[in-house]
């Protein structure tokens, strides 16, 4: 690292911002991926509440999910091949049909909904995906490819802060669909804002020096990559019902969201500390280390008893999440030929949706023999073997 100086230095973010492309971007990013943060707890309170049926809430966020997991690497293909004007303009406009679509046919039509809620998460648009890919087109050195990462990793962290909080501030003002509304007009209001910046403008379409059928996934050491991806995204899915039974226990059930905010802070601060440096290691070592790191943290964390020593190490756990998703980005970038990066940022975001789903899942199985410990344990455990197989079996870099 770099000595001296603050912890986290503001310069490099600065001198990023000050092309005026760049400030377009995330201003058009913020609003079009405050959906992120809203749309599936939004989905969820609102078919509980008109369904009276937690089975039949849960059911319609994954549905949304599967839909968004699903189809993003196919719009990736799409994007690689002909730009993201298509796409953009496309989910501009099928996205919030969707969602309105699924507010109606929740009363109207049933368990047919839940077609709506897989179509809302097809048509997300792919806005982080085509941020990433243009950072790579236009930042040829590291630092700033690094820098630019991490100050969009902060903005994701800062959408999972934001977007929960407007979703209570609606149910409590409004309802739950007055929230489905909202990340319906964020989209498309996000996705056109993002479709006139500067930066479409200046879109490169790369030319194809292959053609391959399974694109990213025939490059050596990308699918490694996506295992690893998949291994420690499965720590998130136990972080987050461990964290959420953990409240319960203690009969605060409120308290899950200010634990999880913390963590999100922590990250976040994390994440801006990690893009205002520079870092001796190459890549995979930083990617195994960190790893390891938030192992430990959340080893510690599973051994928490009083609620304010857990939300201190949760929020000291949380630092090193955010540099894992910036180096997992570079990593990505660096691991694949140009004209699959759109495809190859899709694939990495699936993986990190299944491994969610997948530790939220069997997490809830391990939470009806045992108490919260025991996801945390497995979310530990789970991103101790990402640090060991990304060791083990990423290319150096």
């Amino acid at each position: 690292m770099e000595n001296g100086g603050l912890v986290i230095s503001l310069s490099r973010y600065t001198n990023l911002l000050q092309a005026a492309e760049v400030r377009e971007l995330f201003a058009a990013s913020l609003i079009g991926r405050l959906p992120i943060g809203i749309t599936g707890l939004a989905v969820l309170l609102y078919v509980q509440q008109s369904r009276a049926s937690f089975a039949e809430g849960g059911a319609a966020t994954a549905c949304y999910v599967a839909g968004l997991s699903v189809a993003a690497p196919v719009l990736g293909r799409v994007i690689d091949r002909y730009g993201p004007r298509g796409v953009l303009s496309a989910a501009a406009l099928l996205f919030p049909a969707a969602l309105v679509a699924l507010v109606w046919a929740v009363e109207h039509l049933g368990a047919a909904a839940l077609l709506f809620a897989v179509a809302a998460g097809a048509s997300f648009p792919p806005i982080t995906v085509c941020m990433r890919t243009f950072f790579r087109q236009r930042l040829a050195d590291e630092l700033q490819l690094s820098t630019a990462y991490s100050l969009e990793s902060v903005l994701i962290e800062l959408i999972f802060i934001l977007g929960p909080l407007l979703v209570a501030l609606f149910v409590a003002t409004a309802s739950p669909a007055i929230a489905v509304y909202f990340a319906a007009g964020s989209g498309f209001l996000g996705a056109l804002l993002f479709l006139r910046s500067s930066a479409m403008r200046a879109w490169r379409i790369e030319q194809r020096t292959v053609s391959r059928l399974l694109g990213p996934l025939g490059e050596p050491g990308f699918v490694p990559l996506i295992v690893v991806v998949l291994c420690f995204s499965t720590a998130f899915g136990f972080l987050e019902i461990g964290v959420t039974a953990y409240a319960t226990e203690r009969a605060q059930p409120a308290l899950a969201g200010l634990l999880l905010g913390l963590m999100s802070v922590g990250s976040a601060l994390g994440g801006l500390a990690y893009g205002s440096r520079s870092w001796r290691f190459a890549l995979v070592p930083q990617f195994s280390m960190l790893l390891a790191l938030m192992g430990t943290g959340l080893v510690v964390l599973s051994f928490a008893g009083q609620t304010l020593a857990f939300a201190a190490l949760g929020f000291f756990a949380g630092i090193v999440m955010a540099p894992v998703l910036i180096v997992q980005s570079m990593l990505v970038a660096k691991s694949v030929r140009a004209e699959h990066t759109a495809e190859a940022f899709t694939w990495s975001a699936s993986a990190l949706l299944a491994g969610v789903g997948i530790g939220l899942g069997a997490g809830g199985l391990l939470l009806e023999t045992y108490r919260s410990n025991a996801p945390l344990a497995a979310a530990a455990v789970s991103a101790l073997l990402a640090a060991l197989l990304a060791r083990l079996t990423l290319r150096a870099s």
